[in-house]
């Protein structure tokens, strides 16, 4: 786990032994962030390097019910540090933080049932869809999701859309399925979500790393999700909110809702 002086550490490998080990201590857990979009992609990771996309921790999905194998299973076996609640107890209702002790990589997030930051993304009965990352649809909604969208999130969105087609199902697609349905379901996530789409698009010609072919792949990629996303039936309540639009906000503040966490927890 230790890295030397000079030498960049392995994130894609730690994040796969976690997940290998925890597997054997029959604990599902599943990696996500931009360590996650590495692993998933494979043949186009020299893209990645080319946009200079650094990391600097590790991040994994798991379920809240674990939370106390989680933190035995980091802390005795894998050699990490817990970071306790006295820091900032609202961030703690919803995760467990972990530092290296060896200094090789910055810290780890475990993210419990949900992601909730500017739109939920729930997790539940989600983990068991892939490995050792979620899936792909769900590493694409974490970007999507994110109301201020920015260079490296577009860059990992990059990654993915090159290297994955989007289709109806979960194998080695983008399944627009579950995306459009879930779009469907809440006008602010939409809002966020085809809002991005489009910031991803439009930002295409500004990286000459990429060749054309590579843009219009993505491209091609980003207006078919956009149209399944239309495509989908809405559902009232979505429409009654569309008409009031961005007018009135339609999202979470992260630190809102590690606040609202704090006050759940009663901690």
């Amino acid at each position: 786990m230790n890295s030397e002086r000079g030498v960049p550490f392995d994130f894609e490998g730690e994040a796969v032994r976690i997940v290998e080990e925890a597997k054997k201590a029959n604990l599902t857990l599943r990696v996500l962030g931009a360590t996650a979009f590495r692993i998933h992609s494979p043949n186009n990771l020299k893209i990645h390097d080319q946009l200079e996309r650094k990391i600097s921790d590790l991040d994994f999905m798991a379920y809240s019910k674990d939370r106390r194998k989680i933190e035995k299973f980091f802390t005795e076996q894998m050699g990490y540090q817990a970071v306790r609640a006295a820091l900032t107890p609202g961030l703690f209702a919803g995760r467990c933080i972990f530092i290296n002790k060896s200094g090789g990589n910055s810290h780890v997030d475990v993210f419990l049932d949900k992601l909730d930051m500017n739109h939920v993304i729930d997790f539940k009965g989600r983990l068991e869809i892939d490995y050792p990352t979620i899936t792909l649809s769900d590493l694409l909604l974490e970007k999507l999701q994110i109301v201020h969208i920015n260079e490296k999130d577009i860059k990992d969105s990059f990654l993915l859309l090159l290297e994955h087609d989007v289709g109806e199902e979960d194998r080695e697609q983008i399944n627009m399925k579950y995306i459009a349905k879930l779009m469907g379901d809440d006008w602010g996530f939409y809002y966020t979500t085809t809002t991005n789409l489009k910031k991803i698009e439009v930002s295409l010609p500004k990286y000459d790393d990429l060749t054309a072919e590579q843009r219009d792949l993505i491209s091609l990629r980003i207006q078919k999700l956009l149209q399944r996303i239309e495509n989908e039936p809405k559902k009232f309540g979505w429409k009654m909110r569309a008409r009031v639009g961005p007018s009135k906000k339609w999202y979470n503040d992260v630190e809102e809702v590690e606040r609202a966490e704090h006050l759940a927890s009663g901690a």
